[in-house]
């Protein structure tokens, strides 16, 4: 049976794939973007012909997480067409590359934003719901940056990415005992099929960037090259989309889904930080929140 889905930073990316093949797949699916009669109403053209060609029952929502009322009345316009909601996908997001030194505190803020406080919105319109039907999912893109190999300038990126995987897994020992079911997708770096190293930002202070280039001349452009190289010829990040459609359709949903052609190492360490995570709550005598 379908579930009903909402895919925040739908109009790209994994959110854009995800939405699709959600879709083919069965499930009624809402791509969260913003400006939907803007900037992004090509996207919501693309995805009318796309359900129509395909007979999916996909929307477009306007659904802004850097909004608390954005939020509200995208969940709060889902459940009043549909009925109810089954799952949330936190995809949306936003990279940057360059110096640490060189970004302004402002733009950590900003950053963080988007990446963490954006599911936290996303969550209070959504959670209410699914706390009061016992039952429901939160699937959260995270990265393989968070415990794998991290190349430098990425850190504001990579901090930010690292705070939405503490929250959730906080919220996961939270939502169990609702019956509500939480899963982290784990991509890696994918440097093709996304538009995440081409539309990443940069750092606001270029002067102080600029320092940077005596000792660590081009390095951007080497990390990029070189995380290219280590991308095998088959990596497809369409895989991303298809983990997220296999954990939505589990009966009992994994806590990860790593995907990483690269192997940078994630798998490795998550699997150890979970294991001792387990291991303490067993001895504070939590053992159902595992």
């Amino acid at each position: 049976m379908g579930k009903v889905i909402v895919v925040t930073g739908a109009s790209s990316g994994f959110g854009a794939l995800a939405v699709r093949r959600l879709a083919l797949a069965g499930h009624t699916v809402y791509a969260g973007m913003r400006e939907t009669s803007g900037r992004n109403s090509g996207a919501v053209e693309e995805l009318g012909v796309f359900g129509a060609e395909n007979k999916a029952d996909v929307h477009a929502v306007e659904l802004d997480v850097q909004s608390q009322e954005p939020a509200d009345a995208a969940i709060a316009s889902i459940i009043a067409e549909q009925g109810h909601l089954d799952v949330v996908v936190h995809n949306a997001g936003h990279m940057v590359t360059g110096p640490a030194e060189a970004f302004t505190p402002e733009q950590y803020a900003a950053l963080y934003d988007v990446n963490v406080l954006g599911t936290q919105r996303v969550n209070r319109a959504a959670l209410p719901h699914l706390r009061g039907q016992h039952s429901g999912h939160v699937v959260w893109v995270g990265s393989s940056s968070t415990r794998g190999g991290t190349p430098p300038y990425l850190a504001p990126y990579f901090a930010a990415k690292a705070a939405m995987d503490a929250v959730a897994v906080s919220y996961r020992a939270e939502l169990l005992r609702f019956g509500i079911e939480t899963t982290i997708v784990v991509p890696g770096a994918f440097t093709h099929g996304t538009n995440h190293f081409a539309h990443s930002g940069t750092p606001a202070d270029t002067s102080r960037a600029a320092e940077y280039e005596e000792f660590y001349p081009g390095l951007m452009d080497q990390v990029g090259g070189r995380l290219a190289e280590l991308e095998p010829s088959w990596a497809d990040v369409g895989a991303v989309a298809d983990a997220i459609v296999d954990v939505v359709g589990s009966s009992k949903p994994p806590f990860r889904v790593h995907i990483d052609p690269s192997a940078d190492g994630a798998e490795v360490v998550n699997a150890v930080a979970d294991r001792v995570r387990g291991e303490f709550l067993r001895r504070v005598e939590l053992a159902d929140l595992i």
